[in-house]
């Protein structure tokens, strides 16, 4: 008995003492707490549940857009229907115009200071706004033309209904309204006019132009958070019948099927638009000849184009003389859909050469990875200084000069524009999600589909293109900023940091990473490809997509979505010490721990001696080396540990572990590898995978690499 009790004692002695040396690890913990609870709208596995539900928004349309003034005059009646089980008494409609008025709180809350030197970009940040911004909102009424009660809180509209309206009712309202249209050129924003003083001509991007529906889901209640601006949009699906009239010479474009082309085309654009279906290449709809005969002979009179939309989640146009409007088809899943662009001539040659062809080669690729794209077109319009996108159509930038030259990085960055503004028809057009609260469940999601499409813009076009967004070693001078200066990728949209890299490039690159590191491309494409199909045409949340991914692969990622969605934790692993041993028998004596200094001596090792049984000894030759190395996680997100071997012989062999060998330990780990060959080299996280922010520590024998800042003098040859 004392003998069993000096044993369990012992055990006890050996076991704290490991538990004292061992880190529980916090990393590997289930996302549960941090996830919101499976119902029977949203279930334990990513999907819709079997009592899942979305109130729907259709509106009619009559706007009138008004070339002298610059401004829109708009009436709507808006049809709401309530799928929830909730009872409503009240609605929220978004204002989003308001953001402009002279009282908004994007202004208000805006920080700027002064500086010795400020330029015209820097004092519009001071200066105190005379745009007359803003919905000026003329009625609010029932279909009997009764005055229905609204309050106005800024950016949102609250209607008080006449009576509840209960699961399955109907609501019909109407909105009568104008704005001014700011100049984007001078005031910036995401719609507006660009005024061409030479030709004395306007280009109309227009959206956010009507008061639009708030969403009312299962999750929140009404998204009605004021919109300051960063925070996008958050948008009910539903039926449109717009009808917009402008001045007789323009063309538009716009979200939706055009319902009466007699009236507004002439018989020759219809012609070339039936051509343009089956065409190789882009067909000329508008030519640049006629776009400037128009630009320097104006008409005074009106026309009215009328677009039709099924299932969209909002709507947006542009018109103008001068466009140029060219066209073809694509085969998406056995159906053609047109690819458009519309173009004034200071985007000539380059629109011309690639803005088609870039649509259509978009919508292949991401109808690959998500869904195939269900509407009928897809447009691109150039506008400058801004990349924007809506239903069907987007706005891009990229001109060229007087002489019709650009320069590379005009060109790639108007390619890398339209893939991303032409992407966001999937995410969140279709895949909805809440931007106003998740801003990258839109960007991140696009930014790396994005990616993919630019990768495989070579095999499209014959001409690499410089893809970057989502490598892993982009994002390291971000990762490495100081954490004061980070947001987590989970923080709500207008209290995001570096608003760029944390809601686009962050997310890209940790779902390349994802695909190409952790879980490999089959069960990745699998996956995301799931998630796009469960989740089209509805209300996906970060809970949903991070199941989906889970459910539909077999790995558990949860170590993932927490390190680099819920953290500021960067990847940084040091590969501190490598100690090479040679098993030298039964018995003798231990040479002895080998100096610190020699220990990158690849000839040097330890010597080991042990009592082992005869098949052991028969596995250990005379050549065998015993491997141990010794890693430190400095930067706290745990990663794959992936290692190339260099051996003497020069061969290499690559070696990947997954990150669950830090599930003990996120700090410190080692590892033996038992070879038959001599290692000359040890390189860690070769290929630049896992966005490490300090190579320095990466290699054994230990390297020195340039700096950053030498690196970047070779690269430019400065």
């Amino acid at each position: 008995m004392k003998k069993a009790l000096a044993l369990i004692f012992a055990f006890a002695v050996c076991w704290q003492a490991y538990a004292q040396e061992r880190q529980h690890s916090d990393k590997f913990e289930q996302l549960g707490p941090l996830l919101r609870s499976p119902n029977k709208y949203r279930t334990a596995s990513g999907a819709p549940g079997p009592e899942y539900w979305q109130n729907q928004a259709d509106y009619e349309m009559d706007i009138e857009l008004n070339d002298d003034k610059q401004s829109i005059t708009g009436h709507e009646t808006i049809t709401y229907t309530n799928h929830s089980p909730d009872p409503l008494t009240y609605l929220w409609v978004q204002l989003d115009q308001n953001v402009r008025a002279k009282d908004s709180d994007s202004y208000s809350t805006a920080n700027n200071s002064m500086r010795p030197k400020m330029n015209a970009y820097t004092m519009g940040k001071v200066l105190p706004k005379d745009f007359d911004g803003g919905f000026k909102i003329n009625a609010v009424k029932d279909v009997q033309g009764k005055d229905l009660p609204y309050t106005i809180n800024k950016t949102m509209m609250r209607i008080d209904l006449p009576k509840t309206l209960y699961t399955g009712d109907q609501f019909a309202f109407q909105i009568d309204w104008y704005f001014n249209i700011n100049d984007r050129m001078e005031l910036g924003g995401r719609s507006g006019y660009e005024y061409f003083e030479k030709d004395d001509n306007y280009l109309y991007t227009i959206a956010q132009f009507f008061p639009r529906m708030c969403v009312y889901n299962d999750y929140e209640g009404w998204q009605n958070k004021q919109f300051l601006g960063s925070g996008e949009f958050s948008l009910p699906f539903g039926d449109y019948k717009v009808s917009i009239t402008v001045p007789e010479d323009h063309i538009v474009g716009a979200t939706g099927k055009l319902q009466n082309p007699v009236d507004v085309l002439s018989y020759e654009q219809m012609k070339l638009l039936k051509d343009a279906e089956t065409a190789k290449d882009p067909v000329m709809i508008v030519s640049q000849k006629e776009a400037q005969k128009k630009e320097k002979k104006k008409l005074t009179g009106k026309k009215t184009w009328v677009f039709h939309a099924e299932d969209v989640r909002d709507f947006a146009f542009a018109s103008s003389r001068k466009f140029i409007w060219d066209a073809m088809g694509v085969n998406i899943g056995g159906k053609t859909i047109m690819a458009m662009s519309y173009y004034p001539k200071e985007g000539n040659p380059l629109w011309e050469k690639y803005s088609t062809r870039v649509v259509a080669h978009t919508l292949k690729v991401y109808s690959k990875h998500t869904i195939d794209y269900p509407y009928h077109k897809a447009i691109s319009v150039n506008a400058a200084r801004i990349g924007m996108e809506y239903p069907m159509i987007c706005f891009n930038y990229g001109r060229c000069d007087e002489k019709g030259n650009y320069t590379d990085r005009t060109k790639y960055g108007m390619i890398g524009v339209i893939i991303h503004e032409v992407g966001h028809n999937f995410f969140p057009m279709i895949i909805n999600s809440d931007e106003r609260q998740w801003t990258w469940m839109d960007e991140g999601l696009n930014t790396f589909v994005e990616y993919l499409t630019e990768v495989a813009f070579e095999d499209e076009f014959g001409e690499p293109f410089p893809a970057s967004r989502a490598k892993p070693q982009n994002i390291v001078p971000y990762m490495n900023m100081s954490k004061k200066n980070l947001s987590p990728i989970m923080t709500n949209s207008e209290q995001i940091q570096n608003f760029g890299p944390n809601a686009y490039t962050k997310p890209a690159t940790a779902l390349n990473i994802l695909r190409e590191t952790v879980m490999g491309r089959d069960l990745f494409d699998v996956a995301f490809k799931e998630y796009s199909q469960r989740w089209a045409f509805k209300h996906p949340t970060p809970t949903d997509f991070f199941r989906t991914m889970e459910d539909a692969s077999a790995v558990d990622l949860d170590w993932f979505w927490r390190g680099w969605f819920y953290t500021v934790d960067h990847v940084d692993v040091s590969l501190d010490k490598v100690v090479r041993y040679k098993f030298e028998g039964e018995e003798g004596s231990a040479k002895g721990n080998i100096p610190e200094e020699e220990l990158d001596d690849p000839e040097k090792y330890q010597a080991f001696y042990g009592k082992l049984e005869d098949k052991q000894k028969a596995q250990i030759k005379d050549n065998t080396n015993f491997y141990e190395l010794s890693f430190t996680n400095k930067g706290g997100l745990v990663m794959p540990v992936i290692l190339e071997f260099t051996y003497e012989d020069g061969s290499n062999e690559l070696i990947k572990l997954p990150a669950e060998v830090w599930r003990y330990n996120d700090e410190n780990i080692s590892k033996v590898f038992v070879r038959n060959k001599k290692i000359t080299n040890i390189a860690l996280d070769p290929m630049l995978e896992t966005a490490d922010t300090d190579m320095s520590n990466n290699y054994w024998p230990k390297k020195t690499l340039p700096s950053r800042f030498k690196m970047f003098k070779e690269k430019t040859g400065k």
